[in-house]
């Protein structure tokens, strides 16, 4: 008999690093080693495409792809190892470091699932690539958006909301504001789209309790190929009313999205809604003249303070410097002193005069409704109806669509 110890058989390589050097991406290393223990391999730029027509790239599951600023030299030559990895259905999972927003944009187009930054946040890794293994699984009964018919031409009117300070108020009046036109009419209500444009802490899936999907960032990466099928696969539907854009379950580059996606995105919402609501983030981007001159009407949030007050002064000058349509703006004043409060009144008079501008809304003060809403899931004219905030901003809906009406009559 043979005294021989069968040898233990080695890991089969499912997954491989690809880059200049991988030494320079320590952390990934380490990363890769904890969740593939032994059967991941690493490759050079040249040596993954020799690599692919080989028999052993069969049982690839996923490779990453890691980068900094100096090889963006060579992108032409990892969109092509992009290419190759996904004719043979093999997962690309981009690790950056230092890239520019337009090369990660144009590799991404290319086909990458997943995006990772370096230096690696803990457990990011890992999580890309338990996205990118069940990315092929079905889900079942996943709430989408409405089918829309892709010849309508609505061209909708567009409102935006944007915060000109932190706590303003921007996002509790855009969602509020989408669910009150939704039902501002019993009969033939007008379609709602609600758009959030926060890419990195949009906080409307919050306000809504509806999921982050990664469909949305999939739709954004490619707005050149986006039809109506893929845009209300994009939308979430709340209550059977409100159409619902969430902002991607990552956190993206405000700018990783150009000027022309976001046209596209806005086109696409004209065609198929009344009206197109915008939570804006607080931060100016070089799509935000997009948003400002496809606006019907551009409401701005501040509250009575200072910072409000000098971050409207810088907000209306870089508008003014660029020859933008300032006069779009309609500038809202959140918290806002009760009627009876002679010295608040004064107090907004004077902060009007001072910066030069015309306060246009007023909202009061909702109390604990309002700084705790945004954890119930609900709308105000659900989770607090006689709320004065809620009053006020159905108010302002109803206006909207008596102007829309009004137009669409003169017409």
């Amino acid at each position: 008999m043979s005294s021989v110890m069968p040898q233990p058989e080695t890991a089969p390589i499912v997954a491989c690093t690809i880059s200049r050097d991988v030494q320079n991406f320590d952390l990934l290393i380490e990363d890769m080693e904890t969740a593939m223990g032994e059967s991941w391999g690493d490759l050079g730029f040249a040596e993954a495409l020799a690599f692919f027509g080989q028999p052993e790239a069969s049982a690839m599951e996923f490779v990453a792809l890691a980068m900094d600023d100096i090889d963006e030299d060579n992108l032409v030559l990892m969109g092509e190892i992009i290419v190759q990895a996904k004719k043979r259905d093999i997962k690309v999972i981009l690790i950056a470091e230092d890239m520019t927003p337009a090369s990660l944009h144009s590799l991404l187009r290319k086909g990458a699932d997943e995006f990772v930054p370096y230096p690696l946040p803990e457990g990011e890794l890992q999580q890309a690539i338990d996205r990118v293994r069940t990315a092929d699984v079905p889900v079942v009964s996943e709430p989408t958006g409405p089918q829309l018919k892709s010849g309508a031409n609505k061209q909708g009117a567009v409102i935006v909301c944007h915060g000109l300070a932190g706590g303003t108020g921007a996002t509790t009046l855009a969602v509020n504001l989408g669910w009150e036109l939704a039902n501002v009419a019993s009969d033939n209500a007008p379609s709602v789209c609600l758009l959030d444009f926060d890419l990195q802490f949009g906080a409307i899936s919050t306000f809504l309790d509806l999921a982050r999907r990664d469909v949305v960032y999939e739709m954004l990466s490619d707005t050149e190929s986006m039809d109506s099928d893929m845009f209300s696969q994009a939308l979430l539907t709340f209550e059977d009313k409100l159409q619902v854009l969430t902002a991607p379950g990552d956190m993206l580059p405000l700018d990783l999205i150009s000027p022309e996606d976001i046209q596209r995105v806005l086109d696409m919402a004209r065609n198929h809604f009344d009206f197109v609501v915008i939570d804006m983030p607080s931060t100016l981007v070089h799509w935000s003249e997009t948003v400002l001159t496809a606006a019907h009407v551009y409401f701005a949030t501040l509250e009575l303070d200072m910072r409000s007050a000098q971050n409207t002064m810088r907000f209306k000058r870089a508008l003014q410097s660029e020859e933008l349509p300032v006069e779009k703006l309609r500038y809202v004043m959140n918290r806002a002193p009760k009627f009876t409060d002679l010295s608040g009144k004064s107090r907004i008079k004077r902060m009007a005069e001072s910066l030069d501008i015309s306060i246009d809304v007023q909202l009061p003060d909702g109390g604990k409704p309002i700084t705790q809403g945004a954890d119930h899931g609900l709308p105000l004219a659900t989770s607090a109806p006689k709320n004065p905030l809620r009053r006020e901003i159905a108010k302002l809906a109803a206006s909207l669509h008596e102007i829309k009406d009004d137009q669409a009559n003169a017409a």
